[in-house]
């Protein structure tokens, strides 16, 4: 080799070499840059890399009765699904003998041990895992649908990359259509993950039942496998409040059963049934005959998904006499013995009232008059006061203002001011029509007069119980005081006057003093009153008020003369009594006589 070719040699190796040393330097650079100076940094984007995030989704708060029956529960299940792309013959899963450490499996002992847990045939499961004969793989394919929790977790633990378990949580109502209405119903959410109320106590309460989500950090290797023994961050998720209500599922199966066969009876647009604690104005149930399942709420139509008791609003009839008749004797403008000559028609300023039957011209008391229910008698005593202290005292019970629930839809009724009554409202609001209300008016002022003339609030809420056990009580129920105790006491004998001698002599109930109120009204439509409703509201027993029944029947078919809900009425208030005990009474009656002197004989 000549020189030249000798120092050219030497030349390219010199330069190789320095080039390898720079090389060298660099990479010996970056590691002292990575392990040293900038060690913490690198490492922290290294696990961030490979943490992985989820979603902790909270069990949504249970709906119980007052004796901890469960009406609303959530169920959590799953849909199983694996993604077929870029799967490899075999994968590395965590060790499933406790012991730490991973181990690799093919997918013939992946799909033998899917199978087993899934009890489902190996081969048909095989061909959905993987793609067949040359098929295009899939990015969604569904294994299985609604597993258990339980179920969930064993298909995860055998460690199947790419295979996802997605929440699909259930709400279940095991009571069926008992307080249907009341429970209302849920729908799913956006992300198809959990259910959000969509009607009813699920709607109105969702902030209470859905609980707050929690999130679970890990770390898995880059082909999707958890990194065992790796650290565990963890904001545990919290679960929503069980909501406890005040109802008796057990008297609200009852009062919806009387309610459904009354509706039947006399093929009524609806029926109602609200049963109410006296001293509390807690619901204890509220019945109707167009049943709603909580579990199918399609199958129901949608104007009755809400109970009516709390939507409709009628002209309630003869029971709105006793709101009158109560202001009247607060009043000091009448007393029960007040004596009134009451024809069977009444003429004043041009307007002629009338009774529904044609009756002999009474002389009776007004006690009697409201026992009787008379139109003509009802405007006399109501003729005592002003429209606007009648008014006033309306309002008081809670006529014209909506009476909230929890529930929506919620109607306050309509009752205009006295102002804007014109010449005939201005009497017909004294016996019940010209202004309208809802079945739970009806039984708030019937609780009123049953409480010595306090009015509670009507609750359906008794509490809301947390995780550890604890309860939140709500609110207290805002209470006023409506009419003197000595106007309430009153007002119970006019009302047990109803039952003994009365238009109410079907509602006794062996063994116990009752006292309430008929009401027959006309049904208003866009063609005019084309109609009736019937009602009667009822409290027992007298002698120490524990509870107010209001039967009501909408649009009912035939002859308004046949309508009744006697048996509606005692068969709900019977088995109430029943249920919590409560004595017989040990009192007589204290009713007024109807009619005065020599009229006391004259026949009904």
């Amino acid at each position: 080799m000549s020189s030249t070719a000798l120092d050219t040699a030497k030349k390219r190796m010199r330069f190789l070499l320095i080039l390898s040393l720079a090389a060298l330097l660099a990479i010996a650079g970056r590691l002292f840059w990575v392990q040293g100076i900038n060690a913490s940094t690198v490492a922290d984007a290294a696990q961030a890399d490979r943490q992985r995030e989820e979603v902790i989704a909270p069990t949504r708060g249970s709906i119980v009765d007052r004796n901890g029956t469960l009406l609303a529960v959530s169920v959590d299940r799953y849909d199983l699904v694996i993604d077929q792309r870029d799967q490899r013959d075999e994968f590395r899963r965590a060790k499933r003998d406790g012991t730490n450490g991973s181990e690799f499996i093919g997918w013939d002992q992946a799909v033998k041990e899917l199978a087993q847990i899934l009890d489902q045939d190996p081969a048909e499961l095989a061909t959905s895992v993987q793609p067949q004969d040359g098929a295009k793989p899939k990015g969604y394919v569904v294994l299985a649908k609604g597993v258990t929790p339980e179920v969930k977790n064993e298909v995860m633990e055998v460690g199947i990359p790419r295979l996802s378990p997605l929440l699909r949580s259930e709400r279940q109502y095991p009571q069926g259509v008992i307080a249907g209405p009341l429970l209302g119903f849920v729908r799913n959410s956006e992300d198809q993950t959990s259910v959000v109320g969509a009607e009813g106590l699920e709607l109105s309460q969702e902030k209470h039942l859905k609980g707050t989500e929690g999130s679970r950090k890990i770390e898995v290797s880059a082909d999707g496998v958890r990194i065992p023994v790796t650290e565990v961050e963890e904001t545990p998720a919290v679960n929503g409040q069980d909501v406890m209500l005040t109802i008796d599922s057990d008297v609200n199966y009852v009062a919806q059963r009387e309610a459904e066969k009354k509706q039947k009876q006399f093929n009524a647009q609806w029926v109602s049934v609200v049963v109410k604690e006296v001293k509390t104005g807690k619901i204890l149930a509220i019945g109707d005959s167009a049943q709603l399942d909580p579990n199918d709420p399609g199958a129901t139509d949608p104007e009755f998904r809400r109970s009516v008791s709390i939507t409709r609003a009628f002209e309630p009839g003869s029971t709105g006499k006793a709101a009158i008749f109560a202001a009247a004797i607060d009043q000091g403008a009448i007393t029960p013995k007040t004596e009134f000559r009451v024809p069977n028609k009444y003429t004043v300023t041009k307007e002629t009232i009338n009774d529904s039957l044609p009756h002999d011209t009474f002389d009776m008391t007004a006690a009697g008059i409201f026992a009787r229910s008379y139109n003509t008698g009802t405007v006399m005593v109501g003729n005592k006061l002003t429209n606007k202290q009648r008014y006033d005292y309306m309002r008081k019970f809670g006529l014209g203002s909506p009476i909230y629930l929890g529930l929506n839809g919620a109607s306050a009724g309509q009752l205009a001011k006295p102002e804007n009554w014109d010449r005939r409202q201005q009497y017909t609001t004294m016996f019940g029509q010209g202004y309208s209300q809802t079945v739970l008016h009806t039984a708030s002022i019937f609780q009123t007069l049953a409480n010595g003339g306090e009015r509670i609030a009507p609750s359906l809420i008794k509490g809301y119980k947390n995780d550890d056990g604890s309860v939140t009580e709500p609110d207290t129920p805002k209470s006023s005081r409506v009419v003197k105790k000595e106007t309430a006491k009153e007002m119970l004998k006019l009302m047990e006057g109803v039952v003994e001698s009365g238009t109410g002599t079907k509602m006794k109930i062996p063994g116990y003093r009752v006292g309430g109120k008929t009401g027959t009204g006309q049904a208003a439509s866009d063609k005019g009153y084309d109609g009736y409703s019937y009602s009667f509201a009822g409290v027992a027993p007298l002698d120490d008020p524990q509870y107010v029944v209001v039967a009501t029947m909408y649009r009912p078919q035939g002859s308004w003369k046949n309508f009744s809900v006697a048996d509606t009425f005692t068969e709900v208030m019977s088995h109430v009594l029943n249920t919590y005990n409560v004595p017989p009474s040990s009192t007589k009656s204290e009713a007024y006589d109807v009619f005065v002197g020599k009229e006391q004989k004259k026949p009904w």
